[in-house]
C-alpha cells in the first residue's frame, strides 16, 4: 500500500533547484531495469513485467523543458520497447519508442532514451508498445510540472495522487497475443479493472481532512472506457493531457483508452474513509473496481454502496466531453495565455478522413484505416527513411479518404508537410467507441456527433475555446472532427488506443516532412540509435 503526500510545490521546487537555474535546461537521469516478476492484481499469480521491480513502474517527474535520459537495460527474454504517451517529442521521432521509429531492445541489451519535455506541462503515462508487453505491465505515470515563475490557475494542492487505471487480464500477455491476435481471433472481455496495479480495495490514498489534492487519471487499459469516480465527493476538472481547462464540477469523469485527466478533490466530508470507484463503460458486463480514500484521522473503513456511474449511456458521455473546454486566460506552459492561438480563425489546407473497420483478411480478424490493415515492417520505417532503403514502404500507401473497398495489408504511410494545418475527421461506423492517438503532437477536437460527417457538420465545430489533446474518443456511428498544426518534423504513428486492434491493423504512420534537412526542423539520427533490419551494419555518422 503506497501513499503520495508530496506537496506539488515542493516537487517543483527540488526539481528545478538541484541542476540550478543557469544555462542549458536541467537533466534527469533514470536507470530502468526491466524484469519479469510475480504478481497478483486480481488474486492469482501472474507474470508481470516490471521496472526496477516495480509494478506499476516509477513515476516520472520533470518540469517544462527538462532533459530526460532515461537507460533501460532489458532483462526479459524478448525485444522491448517503451513509448511516450502525450510527449511531443519536438523534433525528434527518433524517441518515439514504437516499432516505426525505433528497433527494440534485444534481451540483454540496453538503450538509453533521451527526451526533451519541451513546452509541454500536464499529465501523461509511459507504456510497452512491442509484442503486446503492454497487458503485462510496465507502464507509469508522467508529471510534468509548470516552471515556478509561470502561473497555474488553481492553489498548490496539499498532495497529488497518479491514478493509473484499466481493464486487466489474467491470461499471460504471450498467449493472448500467440493464441488470440496472432491466430486471428479478437479478445475476449476482460477479467477485471485495476487501480495502481491493484484489485478490490487494493489500494489507498490517505487526505487530511478540510484540504484539496490532486489526482491525475490515466486510463492505461487494453480495450474498455472507464468512469472514475469518488464516494461523497466531486471532482474539479482543471486539466487535460496539458490543456488547461475551465473548471466544471462533475461527480464522476468517462476517462477513454489512452486518455490522461486531472481533477481537484476537496476532502470536505465527516471524518472516515470512502470508496475510490473506476467502473468500465460500454462493456455488456459492467466491471468494477474500487480503492480507498482514507482520511488521515479515521478509525471507520469504508461503507454503503457504490456510488452510481453510467454504464452504456452514449449520450450521457457525449454531453459530458463537449462540457470539456479551455480555460482561455490560463498560462500553459509559457507565461501567454491558452487562448492566444486563434485556432479556429485558420482555414485548414485540407481534410483526411479516417475511417475505422474490421474486416477479416485471409480468414483472420484485423482491425483497418481507410480499408488499409497496417503490417509490421522488417526495418523500422524512420530507419528505413533516413537510410533510403527502397522496399520498406511507399509513402501514399493508405488513402486520405474512405474507399469502402474491401480490408488489405499494406505498410500504410501517409504523406504530409510540415507546417501544413489540416483538418482530420475519424469517422466511426461500427458500434464500439474507439480511441485514436496521434503521437508527436496535441491537436484541438473541433466537434463530435452522431451519423456521418460532412462538410455541414462544421457549423457545430466548436471554434473559440475546445482543448487541445493527443488522444480523442469516437462514439459508435459517430464522427469527431479534429485541426492540427503539422509543425513537428518526423514519422508519427497514428493508432487506435484500443490495443487489440492497434496490434492487428488499426494504425498508420503520418509522415511530416521538410524539405530542408535542417536541425532547425529535425535533430540528427542519435548516435547511439539502434539498427536493424536492413539498416543493420549502417551507420549512424559518417566516418
Amino acid at each position: 500500500m503506497r501513499e503520495c503526500k508530496l506537496l506539488s510545490f515542493a516537487i517543483v521546487l527540488v526539481l528545478f533547484l538541484v541542476n540550478g537555474v543557469n544555462g542549458e535546461d536541467p537533466y534527469r537521469l533514470f536507470t530502468w531495469k526491466i524484469t519479469y516478476g510475480d504478481i497478483y492484481p486480481l488474486g492469482v499469480k501472474q507474470q508481470g513485467i516490471l521496472i526496477n521491480g516495480q509494478f506499476p513502474g516509477p513515476q516520472i517527474d520533470a518540469v517544462t523543458n527538462d532533459n530526460l535520459v532515461i537507460s533501460v537495460f532489458n532483462y526479459l527474454r524478448e525485444p522491448f520497447l517503451i513509448s511516450w504517451d502525450g510527449i511531443q517529442q519536438r523534433r525528434n521521432s527518433w524517441q518515439d519508442g514504437v516499432y516505426g521509429t525505433n528497433c527494440p531492445i534485444l534481451p540483454g541489451k540496453n538503450f538509453t532514451y533521451n527526451i526533451q519535455v519541451k513546452d509541454q506541462i500536464g499529465s501523461f503515462f509511459y507504456f510497452p508498445s512491442f509484442l503486446f508487453h503492454k497487458a503485462a505491465g510496465g507502464f507509469g505515470g508522467i508529471r510534468i510540472w509548470s516552471r515556478p515563475k509561470i502561473p497555474v490557475p488553481f492553489p498548490n494542492p496539499a498532495g497529488d495522487f497518479t491514478v493509473l487505471a484499466g481493464d486487466w487480464y489474467k491470461t499471460n500477455h504471450y498467449i493472448l497475443r500467440r493464441s488470440f491476435l496472432e491466430f486471428g481471433r479478437n479478445l475476449p472481455s476482460p477479467d477485471g479493472l485495476l487501480i495502481n496495479g491493484r484489485g478490490w480495495n487494493g489500494y489507498t490514498f490517505t487526505v487530511d481532512q478540510g484540504r484539496t489534492y490532486r489526482f491525475r487519471i490515466s486510463n492505461v487499459g487494453l480495450t474498455t472506457s472507464i468512469n472514475f469516480r469518488i464516494q461523497g465527493h466531486k471532482l474539479k476538472l482543471v486539466e487535460v493531457e496539458g490543456s488547461h481547462t475551465l473548471q466544471n464540477i462533475y461527480d464522476s469523469l468517462d476517462i477513454h483508452l489512452g486518455q490522461s485527466y486531472s481533477v481537484l478533490v476537496t476532502a470536505d466530508q465527516p471524518v472516515q474513509d470512502y470508496y475510490v470507484v473506476v467502473s468500465s463503460r460500454f462493456t455488456p458486463r459492467v466491471l468494477t473496481t474500487t480503492a480507498v480514500l482514507h482520511y488521515s484521522n479515521s478509525r471507520k473503513g469504508v461503507s454503503g454502496p457504490l456510488p452510481w456511474g453510467p454504464s452504456t449511456q452514449v449520450a450521457w458521455s457525449l454531453s459530458q466531453a463537449r462540457s470539456i473546454r479551455s480555460n482561455l486566460t490560463a498560462s500553459g506552459p509559457r507565461p501567454n495565455p491558452q487562448g492566444s492561438y486563434h485556432y479556429g480563425l485558420i482555414k485548414p489546407a485540407r481534410t483526411i478522413m479516417l475511417a475505422n473497420s474490421a474486416p477479416y483478411i485471409n480468414g483472420k480478424q484485423r482491425f483497418a484505416v481507410n480499408s488499409v490493415s497496417y503490417v509490421q515492417p522488417d526495418t523500422p520505417l524512420k530507419l528505413a527513411d533516413y537510410f533510403k532503403i527502397p522496399g520498406v514502404f511507399s509513402v501514399g500507401s493508405i488513402p486520405t479518404n474512405p474507399t469502402g473497398g474491401s480490408g488489405y495489408l499494406q505498410t500504410s504511410v501517409m504523406h504530409a508537410n510540415f507546417r501544413e494545418y489540416v483538418e482530420i475527421v475519424f469517422q466511426n461506423w461500427e458500434d464500439t467507441v474507439q480511441s485514436w492517438h496521434i503521437d508527436g503532437y496535441s491537436f484541438f477536437v473541433m466537434g463530435m456527433d452522431g451519423g456521418q460527417w460532412t462538410p455541414a457538420s462544421r457549423a457545430r465545430y466548436n471554434l473559440r475555446d475546445t482543448v487541445a489533446l493527443s488522444t480523442t474518443q469516437v462514439y459508435p456511428r459517430s464522427w469527431t472532427a479534429i485541426y492540427v498544426a503539422l509543425d513537428n518534423v518526423g514519422m508519427w504513428n497514428v493508432r487506435s488506443e484500443n490495443w487489440a486492434r492497434q496490434y492487428l491493423g488499426q494504425q498508420f504512420y503520418l509522415r511530416v516532412y521538410s524539405p530542408a534537412n535542417s536541425w532547425r526542423d529535425e535533430y540528427p539520427i542519435p548516435r547511439n540509435a539502434l539498427l536493424c533490419g536492413r539498416a543493420r551494419g549502417r551507420r549512424t555518422r559518417p566516418l
